[in-house]
């Protein structure tokens, strides 16, 4: 998996009518206190609603225009009848009409002129209006140096429907994420340059920016620069995540479940609904791999220990709860669940129970099966789209390769998996989506035609484009060419073929490498390594010489573009 990394008043519709009014209001310096030193205070807030019915999702955001601070306390009273049902990046209580959020201990530091946000959901009846005054630390936000006049609220307008569309991928272009683009382009790879893809939230560091590199916001406004139509991004770093693989171990433990939420998902949602972003559509990518471990690695010969306890923990369904509570609830946010490949849950014994797993989980949501757009499959893996040559009957089902799978690429696997989804209860308006950054299988080795050949195992061998040892095998796999470019509305079902994993970027490391990014070895990385249960105790089919997960892999890069599928011209 890739590791990566106000205004003055404004009001305009977003998704459902929902209407965002976001009231800034002024600052004030103050000079308080004894001693020889006198602290300098004074801050900025803005305040926005996303609102419907009898509900809203407000996001305030907090700047800090005196001295630097190690921690703050925000209050306000509500002009209504406003009820907080649930807050995030901070710890929230109400008394009354009076609210008070204090910082957590990742977000309380401001020095001069830094920023932070946080936000909250509530409830209410009759009249939403803002609040008219916010102080931190005690000091009064209240617009003029001399405690004037608040700045008035504007009410917000009735919702109306449709701007939540069915399909964020058609209508304009995707968002090119400058840092991957740049290191593709520096690397031979200008011709595909310019091709959308995903940026990987794998890690707390990863919201601001690690090791220098642009944080989420910071794409957020090259997205909005670039004129891009959407964006997408991966949510990932569960509490102890990829439990079957140590490559793409995270940072957090299995039992870190609260930091996952307030130090991780809630200063994302921050970010996502700031009401700058309102016009981009924002794809969110939620958790690859986890789900589908609680299928199929918590029991019989597959099974880890570190897989059962995420599923008696509950952490994997409360955390992936919790992230589409927070990211659903914002409108311009559309979000797909990760639900692995055909070689994984294409199998009877893994098709219908990973299916209602994702459902227990959606039902589990504040807006249930609602809280889903739909769901991306073959992320970050080398499935092809489609077997052109490969036909799924009695006999070839018999092969070694096949093994008793109904399924032997993406296209059908999606198509039948999503129709069993809505079956257990989704609606018809889920799409999928296949990440095709790495799955072409282009070259020299790509076959032309069937095969004549009497034995079953030499004829699927000879038709396969599919040319890994195991479709187990995952790990920077020799031979693989990119795959069908990003592309909207490719099949009845599909919204779209997109670059999840961005090409170039490792899988993981073909040795142990120390490092600080909580991430191990695996053995399925190591190109000499014979495979084990999941992949049939077969070779691991991985490139030498590879790099941590989601750092730069050249030699990668290159053969993807030179086994590309569709070539690249």
């Amino acid at each position: 998996m890739r590791s990566n990394p106000h205004r003055g008043l404004a009001l305009r519709m977003d998704r459902a009518g929902v209407a965002i009014a976001a009231l800034l209001l002024g600052l004030v310096s103050v000079l308080f206190g004894m001693g020889r030193a006198h602290a300098a205070v004074g801050c900025q807030v803005t305040y926005s609603v996303n609102q419907w019915n009898n509900g809203f999702t407000a996001n305030i955001g907090i700047t800090n225009l005196g001295d630097p601070l190690s921690s703050w306390t925000l209050e306000w009273d509500f002009a209504g009848n406003q009820q907080v049902t649930q807050g995030w990046s901070g710890t929230f209580a109400q008394s009354g009409k009076h609210v008070t959020v204090k910082s957590l201990s990742y977000n309380g530091s401001l020095g001069t002129n830094a920023s932070t946000s946080l936000g909250f959901n509530a409830s209410y009846s009759g009249t939403n209006d803002a609040p008219t005054s916010f102080s931190v630390n005690g000091t009064t936000c209240n617009g003029s140096s001399g405690g004037g006049t608040p700045t008035p609220t504007p009410t917000p307008t009735p919702p109306q429907s449709g701007s939540h569309v069915d399909n964020p991928y058609v209508g304009g272009k995707g968002y090119v994420d400058t840092e991957w683009s740049a290191e593709a382009k520096a690397d031979g790879g200008t011709a595909i340059a310019n091709q959308p893809t995903a940026v990987w939230l794998d890690r707390i560091a990863a919201i601001n920016g690690a090791n220098g590199g642009m944080g989420l916001r910071a794409h957020l406004d090259a997205a909005v620069s670039q004129g891009a139509s959407y964006a997408q991004f991966v949510i990932y770093d569960l509490p102890g995540r990829d439990c079957a693989a140590l490559a793409s171990n995270g940072e957090l433990g299995a039992t870190d479940l609260g930091r996952y939420q307030t130090e991780y998902i809630d200063p994302i949602a921050s970010i996502m609904s700031d009401s700058k972003y309102a016009n981009l559509k924002i794809i969110t990518y939620i958790e690859p791999d986890s789900l589908p471990n609680l299928v199929t690695n918590v029991s019989g010969n597959t099974a880890t220990t570190a897989c059962q306890t995420m599923q008696q923990n509950g952490n994997y369904v409360k955390g992936v709860q919790y992230a589409l509570n927070k990211l659903h609830a914002i409108s311009n946010v559309y979000t797909y669940l990760d639900a692995g490949h055909h070689g994984w849950l294409g199998w009877d014994s893994n098709f219908g129970p990973a299916a209602q797993l994702f459902a227990t989980v959606a039902k589990g949501t504040t807006a249930g099966v609602n809280s889903v757009d739909g769901f991306v499959i073959n992320t970050a893996n080398y499935s092809p789209t489609t077997e052109p040559y490969l036909p799924v009957n009695s006999q070839t089902r018999q092969s070694k390769w096949v093994d008793w799978n109904w399924y032997v690429d993406e296209s059908t696997f999606g198509a039948a998996f999503r129709q069993q989804l809505i079956s257990d209860g989704f609606s018809s308006s889920i799409g999928m989506v296949i990440d095709t950054s790495r799955n072409g299988w282009g070259g020299a080795a790509r076959p032309t035609g069937p095969s004549s050949a009497s034995d079953i195992n030499t004829q699927v061998n000879a038709e396969r484009v599919d040319r890994r040892p195991h479709v187990g095998d995952w790990c920077n796999q020799s031979g693989a060419g990119l795959g069908a470019r990003p592309t909207a509305s490719p099949a009845a079902g599909f919204d779209a073929y997109a670059w999840v994993k961005p090409p170039g970027e490792s899988d993981g490391s073909s040795k142990s490498i120390p490092n600080d990014e909580g991430k191990g070895f695996d053995q399925m990385c190591d190109p000499n390594y014979g495979g084990n249960v999941r992949n049939g105790n077969s070779p691991s089919g991985a490139l030498p010489d590879a790099p941590l997960s989601g750092h730069w892999f050249s030699a990668q890069f290159h053969q993807l573009m030179q086994n590309a599928y569709p070539s690249v011209s």
